[in-house]
């Protein structure tokens, strides 16, 4: 198989023809249709995270069809929709995961980090992990995207508690897609880009934003609640400072940036500040719920498998509006 591979962090990556993967006890193998790309695939390339199990096929936002079945394999079949997300395993048995919060798992196997992902034709995965896609979502490529900045970018909103007023900062995948559910509930959501980024801030109206500008600017009123998609650390004290009373600032990322010193002050009025660690087999099955009863629309641009260094390179530049998709 055709697979783009990670020998070092910080190099591109390699196209290379792989054997074909075969699932093994509990797993599935998929044929790839689409993968979407994430900043986290950004992080793993860039040597930003740390440990990766190289050499790596990163990738995991993974929609496809499976081909072959493992032993002890009953729930799912050949012919299956499916799509694999960012966790690929977790023990069972630590205390995280028998308090039904195996995203914070002291075991954990992540997709397209500690284990192959879905830059590939073929990807296997383990079967309990693999959330099969209900046929009243859309095209491959359009739902891939779901399987990490839409199950991310929800959980990260419910973290948020229910605010009327919610700030986005970072308008990329993730918040392109919770725009559309936090709309969806009637909030009023304000959207902060880079600044001077008058493009994504013309999209995030186009999606119902009330607000859009620059993370250098200040919003009308103050802020309910604030989601942090961008890595960058100094726009923590930038969100609290336009955060209401009691209210509840998440950060959403696997990486960030170092927070700078702030005042006091600012978290002062029982504001919070909390982060969203990876997601639970749960989040999967709630948000494709969720997204073959209220559709959600999302903006793809495809790009060819072997220009996966291509896809990287215009998320790293700010380059697109929604999600980049790795078509094999």
């Amino acid at each position: 198989m055709l697979a783009m591979v990670l020998d070092r962090p910080g190099e591109p990556l390699r196209p290379r023809e792989l054997p074909d993967p075969e699932p093994g006890p509990g797993e599935v193998r998929l044929r790839v249709s689409a993968c979407a790309v994430c900043r986290t695939d950004l992080h793993v390339v860039d040597g930003e995270l740390p440990d990766p199990a190289l050499p790596l096929v990163p990738g995991h936002q993974i929609v496809g069809t499976i081909d072959r079945i493992g032993p002890g394999v009953d729930h799912l079949a050949p012919g299956d929709r499916v799509g694999v997300p960012w966790l690929a395993r977790s023990c069972g048995s630590c205390r995280f995961c028998r308090s039904d919060r195996e995203n914070l798992c002291d075991q954990p196997l992540f997709t397209g980090y500690t284990r192959d992902g879905g830059f590939a034709e073929l990807a296997v995965a383990d079967a309990r992990f693999t959330l099969p896609l209900p046929g009243a979502i859309g095209d491959d490529a359009s739902a891939a995207p779901l399987l990490c900045a839409g199950l991310i970018g929800a959980r990260a909103l419910r973290a948020a508690g229910d605010g009327r007023r919610l700030g986005l900062w970072g308008f990329g995948a993730a918040a392109h897609i919770v725009i559309q559910i936090a709309v969806g509930q009637g909030r009023e959501v304000h959207a902060f880009t880079r600044p001077g980024d008058t493009r994504s801030q013309a999209f995030a109206r186009e999606l119902g934003a009330a607000w859009a500008g620059g993370s250098d600017q200040r919003p009308p009123t103050p802020l309910d609640a604030s989601i942090l998609f961008a890595p960058v650390g100094a726009l923590v004290p930038a969100a609290l400072a336009c955060a209401n009373k009691g209210t509840r600032v998440v950060c959403a990322g696997i990486h960030m940036t170092d927070i700078p010193s702030f005042p006091y002050a600012l978290l002062w009025g029982e504001r919070e500040l909390v982060s969203v660690a990876n997601l639970t087999r749960r989040d999967g099955a709630e948000l494709l719920a969720l997204a073959a009863r209220a559709p959600i629309h999302t903006r793809v641009t495809r790009y060819p498998l072997a220009e996966a260094s291509r896809a990287l390179a215009d998320l790293r530049a700010g380059a697109l509006d929604g999600a980049a998709v790795l078509i094999p």
